[in-house]
This record gives C-alpha cells, sequence and structure tokens, in this order.
C-alpha cells in the first residue's frame, strides 16, 4: 500500500470564488437589463452526456442528442482527425451506460428517456447491445422486452439480466467477454437470487464461470478481472456479505446484518485480493473508508480516509492494468480527486492550474508514457462543463489541449448564479448544512425574495458545488434559492441521518423553516418567500405550508406525497413501486407505523389538514407515476378545493415520477415562473 493512502486526512474548503473560465468573461452591463435566459436553455438533454476514452486512447464515445430527437453514440478519431461517426441511433429509445470492452468493440444500454421515472412497465428493461467503431454489426445481447422473433428464438437473452462487469483489457489478450448476471425475482419486484455467466460481445454466446454463488444472491461485486469477490445474500430480513479471495474456492461470510443495514459495506476490490469498505466510526458517526482486516475479519480500526463533517462519499481509483490504487475520488461540500501516484498527481496538478477554481476529473489511458492521453471534465457552480482531451506529451502536429465541447450549449456561466455552502444551527443546536443559490446583481445586504427549494427523497443527500438546473433558473429569475440538508438527510453522519426517523413534518420542517429565518438575519432574504419541491419535497412545501404560514406567500408542490396513510399501507385500487419489504420494516421505522403511530401519521399527513393551508398553490403530477402515484395528487387538490383554496393544477399525461419530455419540463417551468412572479412580487434577474 502506498504510504500516502495509509493516512489521509483532508478538509475540502468550498471553491467560492467567481467563475474563471480559459479566458476572462466579459462584465455584465448594468445599464440595460439582459433578457432572462429561456427556460428551455435550463431543462434541454446536454449536448455531450457522457465521454469515454477507447483502451488505446486512440478514439472517444460521447452520448449526444446533437442532430436528432433521441440520444445517439458518436465515436471521435483522435489520432486521424476524420469525422465522428454516429454508430448507434434509434428512433424511440435513448443511448447511455457506454463502455469499451476493447479498442474493436463498445457496449450500451437503451432506454426510454422521454418517460419520466417510473413510468416504465414491468417488461422493459435497460438492455444491452455492442457494437463496432464504424457503426457495423451491432448486435442485441440482452433483450429491453420480452419479444420472441417469428422462428421462436430470442435475439438477446431475457431482459432478467443485467451487466456486472466488464473486464479491463490486458496487453496481449482477446476481450470478447463482459460479465453478466441472471435475475430472479420474488414477489413484488424483491430480488431472490442472481447467478453470473460470462456473455461473448461479439457472438451473444454465453459460458458458465465456473462457480456458483451463494444461496440467495442479491448483489455482486466483481474486480477488474471480472472475477466475482463479494456476495451479499438475503434470507428474509436477514442479510450477508460474503468474500471469495483469489486464492479461494468457498465464500466466507465477513458480515451479518438486516434490510435496514450491515456493520460496513463494500467499496472497492482490487486484483490483489484487498478489500476496501466504509464503516462508521465509533458511536455511529461519519462514514469513512477502511482496509478490511481478514485476520479480525473486521474493518482496520484506523481509517484511510475521513472528511471531516461528511461521510466518505467517493470511490478508489485503481489502475487499469493491475488494480492497484491510485488515488480516491470523494465528494464533500465538492468533488475533489486524492492521487497517490505521483504521475496522475502532477498530471492533476497541471490541469488544475490551466483550468483555475474548477472541478477537474480526469481519467487517464497509457498513463506514465509518452502516448498518455487524458480525458478532461472540468465544471464550476455556474458551468454545466466542458470536455477537453489533454497529451501532457504531445507528438509533432498535435495539440496539448483538444477541445471537445461544452456539455451544454446556451448557458453563459457569466450569466449564472454562484453558489454556496454555509453550516447554520437549528432551532434545537443541531448542525443544519444548507445551500445557497445567489442571484446575480443582489447587493450584500439588499435581501432578495426566496424560494426555500426542499430536495425529495428525503433519505439523500440535496445538494453539491455544481451548476443545477432548477435552483439556476430560479437564480436567473431573481430569486434567492435556499436547500436546506434538513435532518434525515444523507451524507452527513449517522447522528443527522437518524434525527429525522419519524419526524415527517415535525423537527425535519422545522429545519427547513429555520434555513430560512438563518437567510433573513443575514440580510440575504427579504420578507418574500415561496416553498416548493418534488416527492418528499412536495410533501415537505405543503406541511411548510401547515406548520409555518407566516414564512411563506405561496407553494409549489410536484410528485407530491400528500397522503401518509396511502404511502405506508398501499391500495389494491393504486398501483405502486414500493414493495412489501420496505412497508413492512424500512417505512414503519423511519416514517412510521401505520397502527401504533396513526395519531402522529394523521397529525401530519397534509391531505388531513387542507383546511389549514390558505397560501396559493400550484400542484403538478404524473399520471403515469408509480413512486408517488397520481392519487396522492387527485385526493389533495379535492381536499383543497373542498376547504375553498383550490390550487392550480396540471397533469401530465404519460410522465411519471419527473418529467422526461422537453415540452412539459418547459411548460412546468414556465409556469412556475409565473406563479412565483405573481406572489413574490417582481424579481429583478
Amino acid at each position: 500500500m502506498t504510504p500516502s493512502l495509509q493516512r489521509i486526512r483532508w478538509r475540502l474548503l468550498a471553491p467560492l470564488a467567481l467563475f474563471a473560465g480559459l479566458a476572462p468573461l466579459p462584465a455584465l452591463a448594468q445599464d440595460k437589463p439582459l433578457t432572462p435566459v429561456p427556460a428551455a436553455a435550463f431543462f434541454r438533454e446536454a449536448d455531450l452526456i457522457e465521454a469515454v476514452l477507447s483502451p488505446s486512447g486512440k478514439r472517444l464515445a460521447v452520448t449526444s442528442a446533437a442532430g436528432g430527437a433521441r440520444i445517439g453514440l458518436f465515436v471521435f478519431d483522435l489520432v486521424g482527425g476524420a469525422k465522428p461517426v454516429r454508430v448507434a441511433q434509434f428512433g424511440n429509445v435513448d443511448i447511455r451506460n457506454v463502455a469499451w470492452v476493447s479498442e474493436e468493440r463498445l457496449v450500451f444500454s437503451a432506454t426510454d428517456y422521454t418517460l419520466g421515472r417510473s413510468a416504465g412497465t414491468d417488461d422493459e428493461g435497460p438492455g444491452l447491445y455492442s457494437v463496432d467503431p464504424q457503426g457495423q454489426s451491432q448486435l442485441e445481447l440482452i433483450e429491453r422486452k420480452s419479444t420472441i422473433v417469428s422462428d421462436g428464438s430470442r435475439r438477446g437473452l431475457d431482459l432478467n439480466h443485467v451487466l456486472l462487469k466488464i473486464p479491463v483489457p490486458q496487453p496481449g489478450q482477446a476481450n470478447e467477454e463482459v460479465l453478466v448476471a441472471k435475475m430472479i425475482t420474488g414477489a413484488r419486484g424483491e430480488a431472490s437470487r442472481m447467478s453470473s455467466l460470462w456473455l461473448n460481445v461479439l457472438t451473444g454466446k454465453t459460458r458458465s464461470t465456473g462457480f456458483a454463488e451463494p444461496a440467495g444472491t442479491i448483489q455482486l461485486m466483481a474486480d477488474s478481472r471480472g472475477q466475482a469477490r463479494i456476495a451479499i445474500t438475503r434470507d428474509g430480513v436477514k442479510q450477508t456479505l460474503q468474500w471469495r479471495g483469489p486464492q479461494d474456492t468457498t465464500w466466507q461470510v465477513l458480515a451479518e446484518g438486516d434490510v435496514m443495514g450491515m456493520p460496513f459495506a463494500p467499496s472497492a476490490i482490487d486484483d490483489a485480493g484487498k478489500l476496501y469498505v466504509s464503516t462508521r466510526e465509533a458511536g455511529g458517526g461519519h462514514l469513512v473508508l477502511s482496509a478490511f482486516d481478514f485476520e479480525q475479519k473486521k474493518p482496520q480500526s484506523e481509517p484511510l480516509v475521513r472528511v471531516r463533517g461528511f461521510d466518505f462519499n467517493g470511490q478508489l481509483i485503481t489502475s487499469r492494468g493491475n488494480g492497484s490504487a491510485l488515488g480516491v475520488r470523494l465528494n464533500s461540500d465538492a468533488e475533489t480527486t486524492i492521487w497517490f501516484d505521483p504521475g496522475m498527481k502532477a498530471i492533476q496538478a497541471e490541469v488544475d492550474k490551466r483550468l483555475p477554481n474548477r472541478i477537474n476529473r480526469i481519467d487517464c489511458r497509457l498513463c506514465g508514457t509518452p502516448d498518455a492521453v487524458v480525458l478532461v471534465r472540468t465544471y464550476s457552480d455556474r458551468d454545466p462543463g466542458q470536455i477537453w482531451i489533454h497529451r501532457p506529451q504531445p507528438a509533432e502536429g498535435q495539440a496539448a489541449w483538444q477541445p471537445v465541447g461544452a456539455v451544454l450549449n446556451g448557458i453563459d456561466p457569466a450569466r449564472m448564479a454562484g453558489v454556496d455552502f454555509q453550516r447554520i444551527k437549528a432551532r434545537d443546536g443541531r448542525d443544519l448544512p444548507v445551500w445557497l443559490t445567489l442571484p446575480r446583481g443582489i447587493a450584500p445586504g439588499k435581501p432578495a425574495p426566496a424560494v426555500v427549494l426542499v430536495h425529495g427523497g428525503p433519505w439523500v443527500r440535496g445538494g453539491s458545488w455544481r451548476w443545477n438546473a432548477m435552483p439556476q433558473f430560479l437564480a436567473s429569475r431573481g430569486y434567492l434559492v435556499i436547500e436546506p440538508e434538513f435532518r434525515g438527510s444523507d451524507g452527513f453522519g449517522s447522528a443527522h441521518f437518524r434525527a429525522g426517523w419519524k419526524q415527517w413534518g415535525q423537527a425535519m420542517q422545522d429545519d427547513v423553516a429555520d434555513a430560512l429565518l438563518w437567510a433573513r438575519t443575514q440580510k440575504l432574504a427579504d420578507d418574500r418567500a415561496c416553498i416548493a419541491g418534488a416527492s418528499y419535497g412536495g410533501y415537505s412545501t405543503l406541511m411548510g405550508l401547515v406548520r409555518h404560514p407566516e414564512l411563506y406567500r405561496c407553494g409549489v408542490a410536484w410528485a407530491a406525497v400528500t397522503d401518509l396513510d396511502l404511502l405506508l399501507k398501499g391500495s389494491w385500487f393504486v398501483k405502486d413501486d414500493a414493495s412489501e419489504l420496505s412497508r413492512q420494516y424500512g417505512m414503519p421505522e423511519m416514517i412510521g407505523d401505520p397502527e401504533k403511530d396513526a395519531a402522529m401519521l394523521a397529525a401530519n399527513s397534509p391531505v388531513l389538514l387542507a383546511d389549514k393551508i390558505k397560501a396559493p398553490l400550484l400542484l403538478a403530477f404524473g399520471e403515469a407515476d408509480v413512486r408517488v402515484p397520481l392519487a396522492h395528487g387527485e385526493r389533495m387538490r379535492q381536499a383543497l378545493i373542498k376547504a375553498g383554496n383550490e390550487p392550480q393544477w396540471v397533469a401530465y399525461p404519460g410522465e411519471g415520477h419527473g418529467w422526461g419530455l422537453l415540452k412539459n419540463k418547459i411548460d412546468f417551468a414556465q409556469r412556475l415562473e409565473s406563479f412565483l412572479a405573481k406572489h413574490l412580487g417582481p424579481a429583478a434577474p
């Protein structure tokens, strides 16, 4: 192990300097108001989505919707300078998850991204396809739908197969196989077991891996050679984590737990058989990255990576040759990469010097050789990003820096808002992380109207220091955007996470209010505020208008949970995607038991509290949503009408838990803009 990996202690200071691009940015004229950036510029599909170097670094695969209504796959020749080739395109689905199996073969999946999330059918999957860099010999490896061709055969494997691992190409060896798993599912979508096999990407034929997974395996994790090393099994609510080392012929149990948690979680495996895990510090504190001690059968007591104030959230970066550790990429308030390898550390320093005050993610091929090629994805809080090719030692006639393109054309970073991260105190003294998106033109000490934007989940982390469409759109209209990481949010330690259990509409809601009150004491926000959010954020919007009506002039809730009884119990008449396991074990403990906590749940269920909501409200739902079904919206709408406060209402046909069609994204953004302008008063963009 590299000595520097043994003792990493690191704390990232948020890079809150003004945007600094490749060239000085023009100053904004102050005497003539600018036309607001159109909503479509914020919410349309990115021009460059994925970008992946081939094993040799001579080709670049990208996904983009440029030149078509759907996302297609293109390959650039980085050596010969030939025009990019459109190697795959479909008329009804979008291409994602592109990877190189070898220099002459790529694989990808295909999904209909015009459908909102949680709107697909049970007989659809992402599929798996392979193609060569010239766009020839395309082969369906795993079906997207359960179809049988006229002769009774199938074109590919059943859709209950998934891609597990693409082995890293080794010098002198043909790389034609990928590791896939067959999923055998139980009731209500619960995975009961899985088994792995090798799949040839040139022929579609399969063969055995030569070993058997433990009974009840629901998850497998492989090393860079495609050898399965970790198996997570489930028997009822009991779970085990099992290990198979490079020299082992049997599996050994490393940890036991249940569906609510395990003592640690696997994070990375190298080819020598070292295991890295994320585990809680003593006392149930923050997640750290540790090496696993196989003799003691537990994580080493001294962590390898600890990030003060944040859970470890990242990945070990390993060599494409032997799987050894090169560095670690993690996210605190912003993403950063710590390199142990001196060569990669030097390249990172060179890139950061060229592109200052930005996050610069690098990926290298043939590193340490004169032919090294580096893919650079660079972005900031004001810039969705740019993609570059960098050659540390360019050959004659080659450029050291070669632009690939902007991630999202039409966004001028000079007109975007800065993002700030603060830690404040909630009313009970708990640390409360808060994200602020600060509209341009708001002078210090001159408060702005505010939108309190509540993230969904709720058991996730909401923000990071980067460009995000919704807060930037709102800031472009002159609003201060406040995004609290209320208790229950993940990523800030176990205590913060668990403090949100059984606190829907209660302490979690107080945190949201406290973030706004703090912004007002700091003279960032004036007395005009609206609360908004989707999913749980929509629930919080409704409860904010119930619990703290004096703080908000209006509310906007989309795909919102409104009926806690329906959420926790489900209904024979309302289709949703909640599993029986979550309703039996997860929801009762984290949200509330439908029987034991009935009074508490009723006191915090918006559909039962409609008569307490007096402020104007905009409700929006997807008619095909199975995460939060339309019934939540319809019941809330009727309750509000009965209470004499009819909301503005829109239901989008075919949409799920979020908007997939650009026309619906734009329509909702325009409705939101008009609604806020009416109820918060004019805001100067």
